[in-house]
């Protein structure tokens, strides 16, 4: 026997576990207590009281005895007026008996053994066996190997989901963000197929403009570190979990078999105690061949507890029955429902966070079981299944961690002059950001799930955002702020098609440099965003691997000033649409494998400078062509693999600066001095052994090097240069310098490093603005000199 103590211990050892216990399973389980009960009494009342007593009965020879003949026995002793009973002279049908006490102790004991039914005599211990069974088919699973971790696993994180306070602010706060972010997504994607006008643009579908600033004016209220940490701890749980559980459907099938098993066993259950229930029967005939020890074989006995037990029985069928009936309607539920699928469309709608993605196979059937239980558990939990949710959260512990100060110590001064921050490998950007009302130029490199909320606008200095392997997600106020605010947008992904659709939309850029790389799918012909919306835009630079310029260049045609293009030496095969470029100032085309200097250039009237560094160059024959850029003034050519310089480069008479470094020019044709208004040339890095004459006429010159080639001596006419403020000869085969270095009134830089020269000549002091520091030369040469000389040219 089982007390009831030991099954409620046995039902609450993991109370936990009520929230997957559906109603049907709860009604199950008081069914089960009520049927045990029924068999615990039935158990007591079999082992305190008399079982069966049994009197002795005359039955007339070639009658047959019967349960009849016993009723008959009984009645017609009804009407005897002598007492039935143990006595040695009690009488039986008007005849005495000599049986005794202990007799009829044997006779009880030997008809309850051989005349009763056994279904009247084990009812009792097949109730509490059967409902023994349905208990362990109820809680099966709570404690198969297979199931019970991810159960245990799942309350775990479930209750702490439900309990941790981050749920309820994120209900509070994400709301509404995801909506927006995700408008901007779809808009921006459309925009490759046609381009809206500007009012569908701007404007979200489905909301107006008060509405958003609802969810901007929103205060962002901090968490305590510890418990940002616990809910950070909570996500990467949950991500693991739904991980682990979506794989497989063990869970959703040991329950199915586990019901199954229960319907099974009612059925059969249900369908033998309907039989067998008449066998309780209250009088019992007994035949037990005793004739020689008593005088009777046929005894009439009272089953004493038939009638209790008769109507237990009934209790317990009915109570089987609803038993069952919950067994079957947790089979229709089973099989009715997709319960291998769970949408969190409700959640998605009553919490405002509508990135909440639906879950599959075990995750999906327990989270249909706790709706039964409660839904609340669902919504909550679904808060650490949000993307938009576990940003917010990492925000704020950004915040925690990145304080405003501390941000403010990473100031420092960029090259072009702004106050720049320079974020690197951070979860995600801290919202202290936004209070640095200082900051001109923002940097954030490798920093994951970026997202620009509404508060960005308070950065009323910032004109420059860098963006290096960051994504970044803007809602629909940062759109409008970048839009009118920047004035620079760097972005370098590693492939270009990760650079985030917005920034084709910043009309108010004025330089726009793009670094990625095509993909092998888009082809190296492919193309970038529409740049229409740019109508500011005077420098575009496009850091990448394209073999044709994209057509979507000519979108900035009218107002475009400065073209840059790196290839990484990927060969740039068509510049066509270079020509369209009419108002483009400036050009640069580096390591693009050009061997010869496109012709589309040559078409480029307003151009005023082009630089070709690190092509394959080795003929410039065409220069002449370049007689039609009127405003050319500026021509890099180095780099290259030029050996010669052409005869009629004098035509370029507009030519004020000339670089050609780094090449294998040989000789220097006398007609390159003709482009008198050359203020700088530089020729080093070369196999140049002579100067030509007719250097003189430079009268603009004001740099020039000719470093690292062969030199073994310098024309005279170079110290006519009087501008001259720069001039590198080192690294050549210089025995002496002449003393007509004095001639050059504005020369403040002399390199003369690595010539075998024996002594600097004294008038080197007469240069009136050369000072030590701009003098690069061997100590020993240096100290060569008189103290008087070298006392006037140390730095004051």
């Amino acid at each position: 026997m089982i007390p009831v103590a030991e099954f409620k211990q046995f039902t609450d050892q993991q109370p936990a576990f009520k929230v997957l216990k559906p109603w049907w399973d709860v009604l199950a389980e008081y069914i089960t207590i009520a049927m045990l009960m029924i068999g615990v009494f039935g158990c007591t009342l079999q082992v305190t009281q008399d079982k069966i007593i049994c009197l002795p009965n005359h039955v007339p020879d070639g009658t047959t005895f019967t349960g009849a003949s016993c009723e008959d026995f009984t009645k017609k002793r009804a009407n005897v007026s002598e007492p039935i009973g143990p006595s040695a002279n009690q009488r039986m049908n008007g005849l005495k008996n000599n049986l005794d006490l202990q007799q009829y102790s044997y006779i009880n004991q030997m008809c309850y053994e051989t005349a009763l039914h056994w279904y009247a005599k084990y009812f009792p211990y097949l109730v509490v066996i059967h409902t023994l069974i349905f208990m362990a088919c109820t809680s099966f699973w709570f404690k198969f190997p297979g199931t019970s971790s991810k159960i245990e696993h799942f309350i775990s994180i479930l209750s702490k989901c439900f309990d941790s306070p981050w749920t309820t602010r994120a209900i509070s706060e994400v709301s509404g963000d995801n909506q927006e972010n995700a408008f901007l997504e779809k808009g921006y994607r459309r925009r490759k197929s046609s381009a809206p006008s500007e009012t569908a643009e701007l404007n979200p579908p489905g909301g107006s403009m008060s509405e958003k600033k609802v969810s901007e004016s929103s205060p962002v209220s901090l968490l305590d570190k510890k418990e940002g940490e616990q809910a950070k701890a909570l996500f990467e749980k949950v991500k693991k979990f739904r991980l682990h559980v979506e794989k497989g459907d063990i869970l959703y099938t040991m329950y199915i078999r586990q019901t199954v098993l229960k319907v099974f066993k009612f059925l059969v259950i249900i369908a033998y105690n309907a039989a067998l229930v008449s066998n309780i029967s209250f009088i019992v005939p007994c035949t037990v061949r005793m004739e020689d020890m008593t005088g009777y074989d046929h005894f009439c006995c009272n089953h004493t507890k038939a009638h209790l037990f008769s109507k237990l029985a009934i209790c317990y069928i009915c109570f089987l029955g609803i038993y069952g009936m919950t067994c079957l309607y947790t089979l229709y539920w089973l099989f009715h429902r997709p319960l291998k699928e769970y949408s969190f469309q409700f959640a998605r709608n009553e919490t405002g966070i509508s990135d909440i993605p639906d879950v599959k196979n075990d995750f999906a059937f327990m989270l249909h079981l706790i709706d039964q239980y409660d839904s609340l558990y669902s919504k909550r939990f679904a808060v650490f299944l949000s993307e938009v949710s576990e940003f917010r959260l990492k925000q704020i512990n950004l915040s925690h961690e990145w304080t405003v100060d501390k941000l403010r110590q990473k100031l420092q001064t960029n090259a072009q002059g702004r106050l720049e921050l320079h974020l690197f490998m951070l979860p995600g950007l801290p919202d202290t950001t936004f209070e640095l009302n200082e900051l001109q130029s923002l940097k954030l490199e490798l920093l994951k799930d970026v997202t620009f909320p509404p508060s960005v606008t308070q950065l009323a200095q910032l004109q420059e955002l860098t963006l290096i392997n960051s994504p970044v997600k803007l809602s629909f106020t940062s759109l409008m702020f970048f839009r009118e605010q920047l004035k620079v947008m760097t972005v370098k992904f590693d492939d270009i098609k990760d650079i985030p659709l917005w920034t084709y939309n910043l009309r108010g850029l004025e330089e726009l440099h793009i670094s990625g790389l095509f993909s092998p799918e888009m082809g190296r012909a492919g193309t970038l965003e529409n740049l229409r919306e740019l109508r500011n835009l005077k420098t575009l630079t496009l850091h990448s691997n394209i073999s044709k310029l994209p057509p979507s260049v000519s979108d900035v045609a009218a107002h475009l000033q400065k073209l840059r293009i790196y290839n990484d030496g990927t060969k740039l095969v068509t510049l066509n649409n270079l020509k369209k470029l009419f108002s483009v100032q400036e050009v640069e085309l580096i390591n693009c494998n050009l061997e010869r200097i496109p012709h589309a250039v040559f078409s480029l009237v307003n151009m005023q400078q082009l630089d070709l560094k690190d092509n394959q160059l080795q003929s410039i024959a065409e220069i002449i062509s370049f007689q039609h850029c009127r405003k050319l003034v500026c021509l890099k050519l180095w780099h290259n693999h030029i050996s010669s310089i052409p005869e009629h480069f004098r035509k370029l008479k507009t030519l004020e600066q000339l670089d050609l470094s780094h090449n294998r020019i040989e000789v220097l044709p006398s007609q390159l001095f003709q482009c008198s208004r050359l203020h700088t040339l530089d020729l080093s890095y070369n196999n140049i052994q002579v100067i030509p004459p007719g250097m003189g006429v430079l009268q603009s010159l004001q740099h020039f090097a000719i470093s690292h080639n062969s030199l073994e001596a310098l024309p005279n006419e170079i110290f006519f240069c009087k501008q001259l403020r720069v001039l590198k000869v080192g690294h050549n085969k210089l025995h002496r310098l002449s003393d007509r270095v004095s001639w050059l009134p504005s020369l403040s830089t002399l390199d003369l490093r690595g010539n075998p020269l024996q002594a600097l000549p004294l008038e080197i002091g007469q240069c009136p603005v050369l000072k030590r520091s701009g003098l690069l030369v061997e100590s020993s040469l240096y100290e060569a000199l008189p103290l008087e000389i070298r006392e006037k040219m140390e730095d004051q």
